[in-house]
């Protein structure tokens, strides 16, 4: 991801502060979201963008080869099994990525948001080897998509794809991408106004509960944090462990969903895309 153009940012009082977990939640469900301006920066900015990229669900672009890559089931796809390790990996440099803005706090706070159930991630194996993942915020009907990394070909697309197949089972109508990217355009990102994005956004969060986080600040309480979510934040509506009921019970059918051979959890995360759309 791209640091954020200086007129995207929002000055504050907030600026150096540790982050209010109530308040970083807060402001997600306002369109605005935190930011540093690298690693080992102690400040933390907060931004809320002109233009919004998001990937409307169900205009997935998904190749043949990627498509390929995902139905032989090149990587074992994960989720929330190493969260702290796939954050600690997004915000390190890479040869594409001499800098990342996810600062010491950020990283904190979203390890909090894990801990509460409200942050998740997509994880890559190799042969035992982290190789790509994602991490995000899910709110309402709303997931905002945070980072992505990847050490082998592929590993963040299919990554992304299990992502999709998991956010249209379970019933979410946004996927946030925060600043578009010619990486992310090839892939059906689009690019929208703020005012469009923040109706999209209301749309999603509507009908939700208000909740609330034990721990107010990003320290080692934090991560304690039940559960019950945090003040603004509205939860309900959608549901993250959908596909899992949906890929259990299809492997445990002797024949797949399509009434051929039994499958596996590439192809059924394919077939979920397109049954889906």
């Amino acid at each position: 991801m791209n640091a954020a153009p200086s007129n995207c940012r929002i000055a504050g009082a907030e600026r150096g502060l540790p982050i209010n977990l109530d308040m970083m939640l807060r402001a997600y469900a306002h369109g605005i979201f935190p930011m540093s301006d690298a690693r080992d920066d102690p400040d933390t900015f907060w931004v809320e963008p002109k233009r919004r990229a998001i990937l409307p669900l169900g205009r997935l672009y998904v190749s043949s080869s990627l498509a390929k890559t995902v139905r032989r089931d090149r990587f074992k796809v994960t989720a929330d099994t190493a969260f702290s390790r796939v954050i600690s990996t997004c915000a390190e440099q890479a040869d594409d990525r001499q800098e990342t803005w996810i600062n010491a706090e950020i990283e904190e706070a979203f390890i909090a948001l894990h801990s509460a159930g409200m942050a998740h991630s997509v994880e890559c194996w190799s042969d035992g080897e982290l190789v790509g993942g994602l991490y995000g915020l899910a709110l309402g009907r709303a997931f905002f998509g945070e980072s992505m990394f990847s050490r082998q070909t592929d590993a963040s697309k299919v990554a992304l794809v299990w992502l999709v197949a998991r956010l249209q089972l379970g019933g979410f109508s946004l996927l946030d991408c925060q600043f578009m990217t010619d990486h992310l355009a090839r892939l059906g990102v689009v690019e929208i106004s703020q005012a469009e994005y923040l109706a999209q956004l209301d749309g999603a969060l509507a009908g939700g509960d208000q909740v609330s986080i034990t721990a107010s600040s990003t320290n080692s309480s934090a991560s304690s944090a039940s559960g019950s979510g945090a003040a603004g934040a509205l939860a309900g509506g959608a549901d993250w462990g959908a596909v899992d009921g949906f890929l259990g019970s299809a492997l445990l059918s002797p024949l797949s969903v399509d009434g051929g051979a039994k499958s596996s959890p590439g192809k059924l995360i394919l077939q979920a895309l397109t049954q889906t759309s």
